[in-house]
């Protein structure tokens, strides 16, 4: 079995193991407002902050 002759660090370790070749974004649909959303990211519907379904923040008028 190959072993490596010198330690590879953790940012080329990391870059190796990130999501940017995904062809596309991943979209989801929110269960409670039926807006469409990147997963794990919040997303504003009629002046609220929506995240995993639960209203996180409202938007306050001036």
């Amino acid at each position: 079995m190959a072993h490596p002759k010198r330690r590879q660090s953790t940012t080329r370790r990391d870059k190796r193991r990130t999501h940017y070749k995904a062809a596309d974004q991943q979209i989801a649909i929110c269960g409670t407002t039926g807006e469409a959303h990147l997963y794990h990211r919040a997303h504003w519907h009629e002046g609220k902050l929506y995240y995993k379904g639960k209203v996180v923040l409202e938007k306050e008028v001036a």
